[in-house]
């Protein structure tokens, strides 16, 4: 990467929009200064030295040290802020510290059972470049599936005009159970095969970093780094597609469990020897509430024995469209499913307390899943405290949200990786 000299000041027209969490002023130590800097910069857009070093309880000095560092890394750059109206343009333009985007780039990529989404972001947050392509659900080899991830990053390094070799890092989601530390996926419904390496096999073919993560932690992400997350310390999201998940963020960071793995809501169980998942236990909650089980109800319900042989996809349309007709059976199949999922849902209020309950995920355009009585089932199970209980919102971004996600962790890696001491001494 280029760099340019320090002294380079560069016009902005308009306020950035940032992107990652927005962490609250003198909040968090453990981090080292010049990556809170870094950090707080890239979440604000741009900053003035001056908040910099009020915001974080530090001397001016050390900030303009430490901005003098990022600036020569190619990390910041000096920027001139529009000026009110009113002002009279008199006297020297404002000058703040903004991310430089072409810093690095990054790729994003979400593997599922119906589509391949991906992305390429900017250092800054910014979308580059996206791609899409569609699969026939069931299990890959990893073989197959690491070819899969080599053609998205080719699409998406052909849209962006770029070489492979530019990007930093990449993010790799897929449902199941995941150990993003290891980089190892211990079970998933888009993988043939359990404990695979996944990481470390889609480095080596795309000859970049990979970092993979459980895509409901995916979704989590891109809300805490691009959505309505970005200023809560505590929050969940909760996502309902072809299983069910859960991520969830607490302290304004993506908590994965002592060993990476927590946060499974859909395999908590709310029936003993209940209806089988497709983890191979029984009494899930994803049993009573993903679109295979909400098929299966309707098999028998709606005597759909005949229909075996089409999609998931097809069916579940058919169901939802005989319940808007006024379908008595279908109706139910519905209401059930919302029951148990405000049963998880309250269940996720007792333990955690968050601010924000996110429902995300294709399976949310089912407004049945959500209804009124649903959503005041959850107020009734949840324990009566006497304070206001958690929003609950549905958030619909659209396929590539996955996708943004990934790159978020991806960009995180890579700040990591520049900017933190312990990763540098693991690095040398």
């Amino acid at each position: 990467m280029t760099h340019r000299k320090m002294g380079t000041v560069r016009r902005i027209e308009s306020r950035a929009q940032g992107c990652g969490p927005l962490i609250p002023s003198i909040s968090e130590t453990a981090r080292p200064l010049r990556q809170q800097i870094f950090e707080r910069v890239r979440a604000a857009g741009y900053m003035p030295r001056v908040q910099i070093a009020r915001e974080l309880g530090v001397s001016p000095a050390s900030v303009t040290t430490l901005t003098s560092e990022l600036i020569e890394m190619g990390l910041l750059e000096e920027v001139s802020a529009q000026r009110d109206q009113g002002d009279g343009g008199r006297g020297r333009p404002a000058v703040a510290l903004g991310v430089r985007a072409d810093a690095r780039l990054v790729a994003g990529i979400k593997l599922s059972d119906r589509e391949h989404t991906a992305v390429i972001v900017d250092f800054a947050g910014n979308l580059i470049a996206d791609e899409a392509i569609p699969r026939q659900p069931g299990a890959m080899e990893l073989a197959d599936l690491v070819d899969v991830s080599a053609t998205l990053v080719a699409g998406l390094c052909a849209k962006a005009q770029i070489d492979v070799s530019q990007l930093s890092a990449i993010g790799l989601g897929v449902p199941g159970f995941v150990d993003s530390a290891a980089g190892v996926v211990h079970w998933s419904p888009v993988l043939a095969g359990r404990h695979v390496s996944l990481a470390r096999a889609a480095g080596e073919r795309l000859g970049r970093p990979v970092h993979i993560d459980n895509d409901a932690n995916l979704v989590t992400l891109a809300e805490l780094w691009f959505g309505a997350g970005r200023g809560l310390s505590d929050f969940a999201v909760v996502t309902i597609e072809h299983g069910l998940g859960m991520g969830f963020v607490m302290n304004h960071r993506i908590y994965r469990g002592g060993q990476g793995l927590g946060m499974e809501l859909g395999h908590t169980k709310v029936q003993l020897d209940g209806a089988l998942c497709r983890c191979g236990q029984r009494g899930c909650l994803e049993a009573y509430v993903a679109d295979y089980a909400l098929v299966r109800e309707a098999t028998t319900a709606l005597n759909w024995t005949s229909r075996e042989t089409q999609s998931v996809n097809i069916l579940l349309e058919s169901l939802f469209d005989h319940a808007k007709a006024g379908n008595a059976a279908a109706r139910s199949i519905f209401h059930r499913a919302g029951r148990y999922l405000a049963l998880g849902l309250a269940n996720v209020v007792n333990l955690f307390d968050p601010e924000l309950i996110i429902l995300s995920g294709e399976r949310m355009r089912y407004d049945y899943l959500y209804a009124n009585e649903t959503l005041a089932e959850i107020k009734a199970l949840a324990l009566n405290t006497g304070r206001p209980e958690p929003r609950i919102e549905i958030h619909a971004w659209g396929d590539l949200l996955w996708a943004h996600g990934a790159a978020a962790l991806a960009l995180s890696e890579v700040t990591e990786r520049l900017l933190s001491p312990s990763r540098e001494i693991a690095a040398q």
